[in-house]
């Protein structure tokens, strides 16, 4: 799965153009809603825009298809647990050892895999069409905790840079001969380089720390990037928030709720 989500931040598009304080908090809105829908008809609908997102930002379909790959591998099992283990109303007779199939479960099934993949493609759209640190500092004049800011920033850096570590280990125990195999020998040696890897990177972190406070660190993300919001961005903004509240009002409405006898 890719890590660096904004590799193609560059790429000039609709959304890489819209003024990242706008984007996040519309997007966000809209990924807030997504979680809270419960109608079949509205999530598919949902992951239909978020498709459309992507497509907006100009993201190629190869690098978001790498890390949705990863997404399926662990949502696809819920076609397998849920409609034999989620409580019908109506028994259809069908068995799997020993387990009853129900149609709600695989509704259910359905319902969470579609949700689950508009968001993740909405997040490509945000975080992919603007540099990382770009989208903290518009989550910071967003009013959004320093301290949370801070986290997802330093463990979105440092991720890169414990990988970095892991694979110049990895290097330096091969050159020493270090073959992987199936047995005890193997295992003490994979866990005493996991145990070095931490106590490595809690070093590290104490001496980042200690050189940040050096240089006058108290607790808030300063840049020299500055934000303007068009009229073009507010008005991309009001028509994302215009479908989170259509949305919301159908869903509240309930027309597309559980039928008693339908699928939806």
């Amino acid at each position: 799965m890719p890590l660096d989500i904004d590799r193609f931040a560059h790429v000039g598009s609709p959304i890489q153009r819209w003024d990242p304080r706008l984007k996040i908090f519309s997007l966000g809105m809209f990924i807030l809603t997504v979680a809270l829908i419960k109608s079949l008809p509205l999530s598919g609908a949902a992951l239909v825009a978020a498709v459309i997102l992507v497509w907006l930002a100009a993201l190629p379909a190869s690098f978001v298809a790498g890390g949705v790959k990863w997404v399926l591998l662990f949502l696809l099992p819920f076609f397998v647990i849920m409609p034999f283990s989620y409580p019908g109303a109506v028994d259809t007779g069908w068995r799997f050892l020993g387990l009853p199939f129900a149609w709600e479960g695989l509704r259910l099934a359905c319902l969470i895999v579609l949700k689950a993949l508009a968001i993740v493609l909405t997040a490509y759209a945000m975080f992919g069409s603007n540099r990382f640190d770009v989208s903290m500092l518009a989550l910071q004049r967003l009013k959004c905790p320093k301290i949370l800011v801070q986290m997802l920033l330093f463990t979105y850096r440092y991720v890169f840079v414990f990988l970095a570590e892991m694979q110049r280990m990895e290097v330096a125990m091969r050159a020493r001969g270090f073959v992987k195999r199936t047995d005890r020998k193997t295992l003490r040696i994979v866990g005493n380089f996991v145990a070095t890897l931490l106590i490595r990177s809690f070093e590290r972190t104490e001496r980042v720390y200690k050189a940040m406070l050096s240089k006058g660190y108290q607790g808030e993300f300063h840049s020299l990037v500055t934000f303007e919001a068009s009229g073009a961005d507010w008005l991309k903004a009001a028509a994302v928030m215009a479908m989170v509240g259509c949305m919301i009002v159908m869903e509240a409405v309930g027309g597309l709720h559980v039928a008693a006898e339908g699928w939806y």
